[in-house]
């Protein structure tokens, strides 16, 4: 008879004050992996085949392989907004954006003054006053307060070619905090909770991650610290990688994609392997006991109790079109691209890489593999999609109509009309205003033209307050959060089909599994959330998830029905 142990039973030796103790219990490292786009249906036609696509034939062996032995939660959701930032945050934190103040990488607080130098999209510079009434200002926290978002390695100061850190990030453009005397706000600052990286590195563990801006440093949550992080720039221009090579085969040494756009790694279904797999080399260098460039080695050449990275070829594979080609889905089904199953395969191929490595270092076995998503991506049915204005002025956004008819109610930072990064706009749109009071006037205001905003569902005033803290009370609550019809993204570019943000079902539905040998293999239909990832992993590694200020704050519970032991 084969032993079940439930996941809340690693607990039992947590010692009296929480402290981290490592190899406590049957798993000692989580590898944390985000395939940003990923939704669970993805994950189901890749792992069981789908009509249309491979001959039917299953395309990813390798996830395949994790869904044996593994929990897969097919109703799980991301953050409401959907976005990177808050998606990530989420995860990590184990809280909502109410709690961690985090709504989207561009958005705005009250209670800040703007950066004493321009971010590199025109946002500042703004004034501040040391102990001064705040003006209020638009946030960013991405690649606009890089040293130089151009460069791969964000300009940091004597960084070879691909080696963007924390070192990246250019405090002179980040907003300032009159209450701290005007010092910047850093990505760690901004967020107002701490995270299972902070919290596993404070009691004494080795942690690591990788994502796709040095401002992501923000995973180490309120105050924490990573002991490993690899950020490079992913919208910086295209350059040649000397020496790599993605598993799928494609040579990085040259550009692969020369007629793509190169001002960004995003604009390629190619250059955006290249990209990754440097992140995917990172991660198999922290497997090895390396740092993540391979160029040293972590302190007894451990491996990090917790490591991860996200994949962005997924996303790119589902949104862009280039030079005419579509990524993306043919039909409601589901069913890919050809250029979307690239990608899929591509990241496959990657996750087996890290499987295999696992395997030959002998910790498979010591090992949790979460694979999920931060968002996912609207619409899946291409026939949805709408872009408003579009190329074809079809229509304005609410930050628009808001910004042309009632002016004084749209800060300048925020304003669309403006020469700065202007509003938190894709297929959501989150409204600051100047002063609450404008709220009943913008409100009607969007009534009145809801056929030209593209229609859909207003959030202010108490269907606000019910799930977000009060705009009035909170520095960081938008004052109207509108939802649009599924489908309608606020955008002109004509090189996307797809968007996330919003709140629709294509948006927060994301693959969520959990794996490793030991794991009884169930499917849950039951819902749950990416916010209960993070009090599992606590709980797995033997720390008191009550350490977390999400699971305090918010009553997050671990993911249920997770449960070790091995099939019948």
């Amino acid at each position: 008879m084969k032993l079940r142990f439930p996941i809340l039973a690693i607990v039992a030796a947590i010692v009296a004050a929480g402290a981290y103790a490592q190899g406590n219990g049957q798993i000692k490292h989580v590898m944390l992996i985000s395939i940003d786009g990923m939704h669970a249906v993805d994950f189901k036609n890749c792992v069981q085949g789908v009509a249309g696509v491979n001959n039917g034939d299953p395309y990813c062996p390798n996830l395949a392989k994790l869904n044996k032995h593994g929990v897969s939660y097919v109703n799980a959701s991301t953050s409401k907004t959907s976005d990177s930032f808050p998606g990530l945050m989420t995860i990590v934190t184990g809280a909502t954006p109410r709690t961690m103040g985090v709504y989207y990488d561009v958005a705005y607080d009250r209670s800040l003054d703007g950066p004493a130098v321009a971010t590199w999209y025109g946002n500042g510079p703004g004034p501040c006053t040391p102990g001064g009434k705040p003006t209020g200002f638009t946030t960013e926290y991405e690649e606009a307060i890089d040293m130089d978002y151009t460069k791969l390695n964000g300009g940091a100061p004597n960084a070879t070619l691909t080696d963007g850190t924390e070192a990246s990030l250019d405090t002179t453009r980040m907003d300032r905090d009159p209450a701290r005397g005007c010092a910047p706000v850093l990505p760690t600052d901004f967020v107002r909770v701490n995270s299972i990286f902070g919290l596993i590195h404070a009691n004494g563990g080795f942690v690591a991650w990788s994502d796709k801006h040095p401002s992501y440093s923000s995973v180490a949550g309120h105050g924490g610290k990573l002991d490993d992080f690899y950020g490079p720039e992913i919208n910086s221009l295209v350059v040649a990688l000397p020496g790599v090579t993605t598993p799928d085969g494609v040579n990085c040494s040259s550009i692969p994609d020369t007629a793509a756009d190169l001002t960004a790694w995003t604009n390629s279904f190619t250059n955006i392997k290249c990209y990754d797999v440097l992140k995917v080399n990172a991660v198999l260098n922290w497997i090895n006991g390396k740092s993540h460039l391979g160029n040293s080695s972590l302190p007894n050449n451990i491996t990090p109790s917790i490591f991860g990275m996200n994949f962005q070829a997924v996303s790119v594979g589902q949104k862009y079109i280039e030079n005419g080609l579509k990524g993306g889905y043919t039909d409601a089904a589901g069913t890919p691209t050809a250029s979307l199953v690239s990608d899929i395969v591509f990241t496959d191929d990657s996750i087996g890489e890290m499987i295999q490595a696992l395997k030959s270092r002998g910790l498979l076995d010591s090992t949790l593999i979460i694979i999920t998503a931060k968002h996912g991506q609207s619409p899946i049915d291409p026939n949805q999609y709408n872009a408003v204005p579009g190329k074809t002025g079809n229509g304005m956004s609410p930050a628009t109509i808001i910004a042309t008819n009632l002016p004084a109610a749209m800060p300048a930072s925020e304003s669309p009309l403006g020469s700065g990064v202007g509003s938190t706009e894709d297929d959501v749109s989150l409204l600051w205003l100047t002063n609450s009071s404008y709220t009943d006037q913008a409100v009607k205001l969007l009534e009145d033209n809801r056929t030209t905003w593209g229609g859909g569902q207003l959030y202010y005033g108490p269907t606000l307050a019910l799930n977000y803290n009060d705009p009035t009370k909170d520095p960081r609550t938008p004052d109207i959060i509108v939802t649009p019809t599924p489908g309608v993204t606020y955008t002109g570019s004509n090189t996307k089909q797809m968007e996330h943000g919003g709140f629709a079902h294509d948006d927060t539905n994301v693959m969520l599994l959990l794996s490793n040998p030991a794991i009884k293999s169930r499917t849950i239909f039951s819902e749950v959330g990416t916010l209960q990832i993070a009090p599992t992993v606590l709980s797995v590694l033997g720390l008191d998830p009550n350490l977390l200020d999400g699971v305090r704050l918010e009553g997050t519970v671990a993911l249920p029905n997770l449960t070790f032991g091995g099939n019948d």
